[in-house]
């Protein structure tokens, strides 16, 4: 079946196809140990989300247009406070787009340290391809500052768009992130606990995930591990290690140590990039799967109007629009038996599905009860 599907893979097809659908399906007996820090950390640090307001500059005319007011009124508060007065009847702010930034930082992130953002378009701008975040102060629900965000925009795709309506969109452009373009201007303060008892907390909550790492914690210090649900793991620290410097380096060679974790079946679809990501555990049951498109071609022509000869008539062009609709048959795909993900990836290449083909067939299976795991839909 591998080497079947290594075959199918090799085509065209299948490399596109491959590119698209990251498939983390393994064996469940050869899956690879990771560290505990990898999947858990210490209750010992708290989190804070944060939003702020700002604007990007630099776009190439695909920012606000002049009846976004709020874009208008910020660029104009921002240049008087630079000292300049500005008519505010009389700007434009085509290359400029109004954002909301929002980010997340944690009690283990000291003042300096900088982070990711992400920024949304809240206006009508077209595209923050190229665009570029002024200084935005990022704030708590509260309204209290504890981090500022600037930098250049990345976006992954483009929106390209001509006078005559003609245009070319590769993924998603109204939403975009900074990266390290967040410096924390103030640190959180991590929560004091009992230095005899320290919680460990999973990022994907498990039993199965929980009692292993107790296990191996165990096995290493002897009874000290106890798992308090799927998400905590309670660890007593043994009087011998109770001096801070031995108190550190215990917690140190826990998070060291290795188990295998075990998760969830869940298929992750990213819609506006085309990426699905899908678990070792993902199956489907039997079931028949039938597939086909509509395809709507809209050309924009220019028609050229000449007058009459020695007429005083001008020279008129408009536009002619041809609409061209193509219906593809349906492509079927029959699953006799309840199968593995990799034997999806080869039935779906076999009759050339893309990615957007393969969101549509997931969720569809989904809804019809075939798919045995979590649809997450970003």
């Amino acid at each position: 079946m591998l080497t079947n599907l290594s075959q199918r893979l090799a085509t065209p097809t299948g490399l596109a196809l491959l590119c698209s659908l990251l498939l983390a399906w393994y064996c469940p007996s050869q899956a690879a140990k990771v560290r505990v820090k990898d999947i858990a950390s210490f209750q010992n640090k708290t989190s804070k989300d944060l939003i702020g307001y700002g604007l990007v500059i630099g776009l190439d005319g695909t920012g606000d247009g002049n009846g976004t007011q709020f874009t208008t009124q910020s660029l104009v508060n921002m240049m008087e406070r630079m000292g300049l007065t500005v008519d505010v009847t009389k700007v434009k702010v085509k290359n400029v787009a109004a954002v909301m930034i929002t980010a997340a930082i944690t009690s283990q992130m000291a003042s300096g340290t900088a982070f990711d953002v992400t920024v949304s378009s809240v206006g009508d701008a077209s595209s923050l391809q190229g665009g570029t975040l002024l200084m935005t102060p990022l704030a708590d629900a509260e309204g209290n500052v504890w981090a500022v965000a600037q930098g250049p925009v990345s976006i992954g795709g483009f929106n390209v768009q001509v006078d005559d309506g003609n245009k070319i969109v590769n993924n998603y452009t109204l939403v975009g992130r900074v990266p390290d373009g967040g410096k924390i201007t103030q640190g959180l303060e991590a929560p004091t606990g009992s230095e005899r008892e320290i919680y460990l907390s999973l990022h994907n909550p498990d039993y199965t995930t929980s009692h292993r790492i107790a296990e191996r914690i165990n096995i290493k210090y002897g009874l000290t591990a106890y798992p308090v649900d799927g998400g905590t793991v309670k660890v007593l620290v043994p009087d011998s290690l109770s001096h801070p410097t031995l108190r550190m380096r215990f917690l140190s060679d826990i998070g060291h140590l290795e188990v295998v974790p075990d998760n969830t079946a869940r298929v992750v679809i990213n819609e506006k990039t085309g990426t699905i990501v899908a678990g070792q555990h993902v199956t489907i049951e039997p079931v028949a799967v039938a597939h086909g498109t509509i395809t709507v071609n809209i050309q924009s022509l220019p028609v050229i109007s000449q007058p009459e000869p020695f007429s005083a008539g001008e020279t008129v062009v408009s536009q002619e629009s041809r609409i061209n609709i193509q219906d593809e048959k349906a492509r079927v795909v029959l699953l006799q038996e309840s199968v593995y993900l990799s034997d999806v990836a080869t039935a779906l290449n076999r009759i050339g599905a893309t990615p957007r083909d393969i969101i549509a067939i997931f969720q569809a299976l989904k809804q019809a009860g075939a798919l045995r795991s979590e649809l997450v839909i970003l």
